[in-house]
């Protein structure tokens, strides 16, 4: 029999959750009909959609059922691209603690499949989620009989995890984010959501102040572990590999050597059009400046790129990259995926993205990263969504806030023009940061099976 040494004995389901999964099944047809035309719409603009489209509905083909039959394997819910490079390192990282151990990783977008398939190995299996349906759910834990569940960060789908505990197959919670309009919509349904967290064995969570965030939306008999972030530790986190090869794709733009480079990552319309505003104004003192764009969504990048030239900078799009011939441009557009970390790697200095006013849907970025990476980090007045890691980085003197979009060319010049600014900035995030390294380490040794 295998057994985890730290996940809590699972039980049958309680009433209050019975109670909070019968409503949710009632509604969920509802709601996943009213969100039909959006996530389709997305999912045509990202394409690849037919590809192993049968996982998405719990059917599997006969050579992944026997592939699964044959190992025993650890199952790490992923949704995107964010959630897939933790869902990696943290893969990496169990495997590492025990070489026969198995690992599949489920994604929802496919974007984030092709990044996870990118970095599969011989014990690593990239699948789709199941819809979270009864059935469904059912169907994908009877072919991939997983010895444990991890979700990561603030996904726990109710049909799924109890399924789990019906079934005696412990769950957890790893890097288990909560942003602050997430802990305020749990908290006003804390009666509903409250039992479905509740059917969790773990939530590991990255700051100390998160055990009596969670502790407060109701969840009750669940073990919260402080493990830091995994999403922030430089030590399960490789080098980034590529930077002489994009740099020498950067020469044939006419970017040597020396010149600094602004990299703005996971940007929101309208950020794209001030920044090049913004590339405009800088450009009088700084003539030598270059602009690379790294938008949130890359199914955006027709409409950025239309923007960008329509205010007449000249740019060239990445999956042009390498070029045949010379050609220097003004700005770099990243429609592709998967290397926003190489390209942090270049900057001069970073802007975050999703923290400008006027953003539909505000809340900010991962600022840690390009700090994790030594670069001086700016970004906007909305990054609620990383709330503990902005106030230790702002704290330590370790980055740059503004308040307005017309504030960016104050505190972007003033970085460009003072060095010994960027290193104190980038030297003090790196110290900030510290707290979080080993947290992979931390959170995969409370996942480890072993044989009774």
């Amino acid at each position: 029999m295998l057994s985890s040494p730290v996940l809590a004995s699972v039980r049958p389901l309680p009433a209050g959750a019975r109670r909070s999964l019968g409503v949710y099944n009632l509604f969920f047809p509802f709601v996943f009909l009213a969100m039909l035309p959006s996530v389709l719409r997305r999912t045509l603009r990202r394409g690849n959609y037919r590809e192993n489209f049968g996982q998405r509905l719990g059917i599997y083909t006969e050579s992944e059922r026997l592939r699964f039959a044959q190992e025993r394997w650890t199952w790490i819910h992923s949704i995107s691209v964010g959630e897939t490079l933790i869902a990696l390192k943290l893969a990496r990282e169990l495997r590492r603690n025990d070489p026969s151990l198995h690992v599949v990783i489920s994604v929802t977008t496919s974007t984030g499949f092709a990044l996870a398939r990118q970095a599969s190995e011989e014990w690593l299996e990239v699948i789709y989620n199941p819809l979270d349906l009864p059935s469904v759910v059912r169907s994908a834990i009877d072919t991939i009989r997983p010895q444990q569940l991890l979700f990561v960060e603030g996904e726990a789908w109710p049909n799924l995890l109890a399924q789990c505990r019906l079934r005696r197959i412990p769950t957890a919670l790893v890097a288990a984010r909560l942003s602050p309009r997430s802990e305020s919509r749990f908290r006003r349904f804390r009666n509903w959501t409250g039992p479905i967290f509740s059917m969790l064995d773990t939530i590991c969570v990255p700051e100390l102040e998160d055990i009596g965030r969670w502790e407060s939306l109701a969840v009750r008999g669940v073990e919260i572990r402080h493990t830091g972030s995994i999403k922030f530790d430089l030590a399960a986190t490789s080098a980034p590999s590529r930077v002489a090869e994009f740099r020498s794709w950067l020469k044939l733009l006419g970017v040597t050597e020396g010149r600094p480079i602004i990299v703005a990552g996971s940007t929101w319309a309208p950020e794209e059009a001030v920044l090049g505003t913004l590339l405009g104004d800088l450009r009088r003192e700084f003539p030598e400046v270059f602009l690379i764009i790294v938008p949130r969504h890359v199914e955006r990048s027709a409409e950025v790129l239309q923007a960008l030239r329509s205010s007449g900078l000249k740019v060239r799009v990445r999956s042009d990259l390498p070029l045949s011939a010379p050609d220097a441009c003004d700005v770099l557009l990243v429609d592709t995926t998967g290397e926003l970390r190489e390209w942090y790697a270049l900057a001069t200095l970073v802007f975050v993205g999703k923290s400008l006013p006027g953003i539909a849907d505000v809340g900010g970025q991962n600022p840690a990263e390009p700090a994790a990476l030594g670069k001086p980090v700016v970004f906007g007045p909305h990054m609620e969504n990383f709330a503990p890691v902005v106030k230790l980085l702002l704290g330590r003197d370790s980055c740059l806030q503004v308040a307005r979009s017309e504030d960016l060319l104050a505190a972007v010049g003033g970085l460009l023009r003072e060095p010994d600014r960027r290193k104190s900035l980038s030297l003090n995030a790196l110290d900030a940061l510290e707290v979080h390294q080993g947290a992979t380490a931390r959170t995969a040794q409370l996942f480890r099976i072993r044989a009774n």
